[in-house]
């Protein structure tokens, strides 16, 4: 996969993993692995990473905003009814 097309996609495009995946015929931990990177590699440049946490549907628990794929439970309510995290890139102001 190459990094610079991520950007591309992202931008003002928010999308999850498991879309980003499907769509590159990829992984999801291969998206992971290369957003991760990409999350260091933007901090010097005039974009800015937003990443809009998975929630729990039933119990509305926010995971961290380092979980880039979708969580298997909920560890509040052990509930599977899970939003994937979003990822989208911006202009920084």
């Amino acid at each position: 996969m190459i990094r610079k097309d991520l950007v591309a996609m992202l931008f003002n495009n928010p999308r999850t993993a498991a879309d980003i995946a499907r769509e590159l015929d990829v992984t999801p931990k291969d998206v992971e692995r290369d957003l991760q990177h990409l999350f260091k590699t933007l901090k010097k440049t005039d974009y800015r990473i937003i990443v809009h946490p998975g929630v729990c549907l039933k119990c509305e628990f926010r995971f961290s905003r380092s979980k880039i794929t979708k969580p298997s439970k909920c560890p509040k309510c052990r509930s599977t009814w899970i939003d994937a995290p979003l990822v989208e890139i911006k202009m920084k102001k």
